[in-house]
C-alpha cells in the first residue's frame, strides 16, 4: 500500500469541502479527495441562491424564518452562528470570484422564496450551485498547497488509538493511505440510497456509512428533506429539480382537475405533503406546475429550467410542466459541535453530512450552501488555530476494509428507519 502524508484531508470537493480547503493556512499541506470529478457534487446542482442577512433588522427574521421551518427543532445558537456570519460568508464568496445577479445600480439583486418573509437569497441566474462552483474550482487549481484527486474512492478512516489519522482510499486501483493530522468528512449527502432523489446517484451516504462502522455519533439522520417539485419523467433516473424560486416569482400548482390546493409558498415539507396528498386522492404519478404565472420572462430568469423542459418536448411558457416531490436534501448526519467537530478526535464533518442543528425537522430554502461556507471557514478556522502532530501507520495492525455499497445502503436505511422511530 502507497502511503502518503499531509497535513489535513478534506474527502468531498462540493462547497464546503472546496471552501474548507481554501480557508486553510496556505503553508498547509493539503489532500482534496473526491469520488468522481470535481464538478459532480450536490453543490454543483443547486439552482435557487444562498440565503443572507439583508441588514441588522433581518437577524431576528431570517432566525425566525429558519427555526419556523425547522419545526422548531433547530440548534438556536447554530442558527445564530450560520446568520450572524452570512454577510461574511456571501464576501468570501465574491472574493473567490463568484458574479452573482446585481442590481442596475450596482447592488446585489436578492430573490425570495417558499418560508421566507422577504427577498434575502443572492443568486446566480438559476444555476447558482455551479456558478460558486466554477469559482472555488479556479481557486482551488491555483493553490500550491492543494493536491487534487479525483475519481478517488474513500472507504473507511483511518483509526490509532481512538483518534483519527487519515483516510483509506483507491486511486485507479491502487491502495492509498492519506495519513494526515486532521481529516474532513464533506461527501454530502445520503440521495443515492433512494429510487426517487435529485441528488447524483453515487453520493450513498459514504460518510455515513464510515460514522457507522467507527461507532461515531449521529444526530437526527431520519430529518430527510423532500423537494415538492421534481420535474417528473417515467424512468429511474435523477430527477431533475426545479427550484423553489420559480414558485417564489409567482408559477402556481394545480391538480389534474386544474384546481389550487395549497399556498405555494408554505415551507417545503408542508407543499410537499399536499402534493403526495393529492397525488394519492387523484391516483396519479404527479401534479402540475404552471409556470406561465411568472411575471419575468423564464427563459432570462431560469434559462437552466427553461431549457432542460423544453428540450422534453414540453414549453414551461405555455405549457403545464409535470412535478413530483422527490428526496432532496438530508438535515441529520454526523453530530458535530459550532466547528464541525466529531465525537472522534482529529476528526471534522461539514456541509450535507454532517449535523448542525441549523435545519431542525426541514431545512429552510437556500440555506445549505450558506451552512456550507459559514461552517466550512469555521472547520478551516479550528484547524488553523490547532497544533498539527505527526502520526505514523502501522501497517501490521491495519485492517483495510473496502466500502461495499449494498451493505452500507441497507444499513443506513435500517439507522433512518429506528431514527424516525425514536422521534415518532
Amino acid at each position: 500500500m502507497k502511503i502518503l502524508e499531509y497535513d489535513v484531508v478534506v474527502i468531498g470537493s462540493g462547497v464546503a469541502g472546496s471552501i474548507s480547503a481554501l480557508e486553510l493556512d496556505g503553508n498547509k499541506k493539503v489532500a482534496l479527495i473526491t469520488k468522481k470529478k470535481l464538478k459532480d457534487c450536490n453543490s454543483y446542482l443547486a439552482q435557487g441562491g444562498i440565503c443572507t442577512m439583508r441588514d441588522d433588522y433581518d437577524k431576528d427574521d431570517f432566525i425566525n424564518d429558519t427555526l419556523k421551518a425547522g419545526h422548531n427543532k433547530n440548534k438556536l445558537e447554530a442558527v445564530k452562528v450560520m446568520v450572524e456570519e452570512s454577510r461574511d460568508a456571501i464576501n468570501s464568496l465574491i472574493n473567490y470570484g463568484v458574479d452573482f445577479n446585481k442590481e442596475e445600480n450596482g447592488h446585489l439583486a436578492y430573490t425570495k422564496e417558499g418560508g421566507h418573509n422577504k427577498a434575502r437569497i443572492a443568486f446566480c441566474q438559476d444555476q447558482t450551485g455551479k456558478w460558486i462552483m466554477e469559482s472555488l474550482i479556479q481557486r482551488l487549481a491555483e493553490r500550491e498547497n492543494i493536491h487534487i484527486y479525483e475519481q478517488c474512492t474513500c472507504h473507511d478512516i483511518i483509526v490509532q488509538d481512538s483518534k483519527c489519522i487519515g483516510a483509506y482510499c483507491t486511486l485507479h486501483l491502487e491502495d492509498l493511505a492519506f495519513i494526515s493530522s486532521k481529516t474532513i468528512l464533506a461527501t454530502g449527502g445520503l440521495g443515492g440510497v433512494y429510487k426517487n432523489t435529485t441528488n447524483f446517484k453515487h453520493i450513498q451516504g459514504d460518510s455515513i456509512a464510515i460514522a457507522l462502522k467507527n461507532n461515531i455519533k449521529l444526530k437526527d439522520i431520519s430529518y430527510i428533506q423532500i423537494h415538492p417539485t421534481a420535474f417528473y419523467e417515467d424512468n429511474d433516473d435523477r430527477r431533475f429539480l426545479i427550484s423553489e424560486s420559480v414558485r417564489g416569482e409567482g408559477a402556481l400548482l394545480f391538480n389534474h382537475n386544474k384546481k389550487r390546493f395549497i399556498d405555494e409558498l408554505q415551507p417545503r415539507d408542508i407543499v410537499s405533503k399536499a402534493i403526495l396528498n393529492q397525488m394519492d386522492s387523484e391516483k396519479v404519478g404527479y401534479e402540475w406546475l404552471d409556470m406561465t404565472y411568472v411575471e419575468q420572462d423564464i427563459k432570462v430568469r431560469f434559462p437552466n429550467i427553461y431549457n432542460y423542459v423544453k428540450n422534453t418536448g414540453i414549453d414551461p411558457k405555455k405549457d403545464l410542466v409535470p412535478i413530483v416531490p422527490a428526496q432532496h436534501y438530508t438535515m441529520g448526519g454526523i453530530d458535530v459541535d459550532l466547528y464541525g467537530k466529531t465525537s472522534m478526535k482529529n476528526l471534522y464533518a461539514v456541509g450535507e453530512t454532517a449535523c448542525t442543528g441549523v435545519h431542525g425537522k426541514n431545512r429552510l430554502a437556500s440555506n445549505s450552501l450558506l451552512e456550507s461556507v459559514v461552517y466550512g471557514k469555521r472547520v478551516a478556522l479550528d484547524i488553523n488555530k490547532s497544533v498539527l502532530e505527526k502520526y505514523y501507520l502501522n501497517l501490521n495492525k491495519f485492517k483495510k476494509e473496502k466500502l461495499n455499497y449494498d451493505i452500507s445502503s441497507k444499513y443506513i436505511k435500517e439507522t433512518i428507519k429506528n431514527d424516525r422511530l425514536l422521534h415518532a
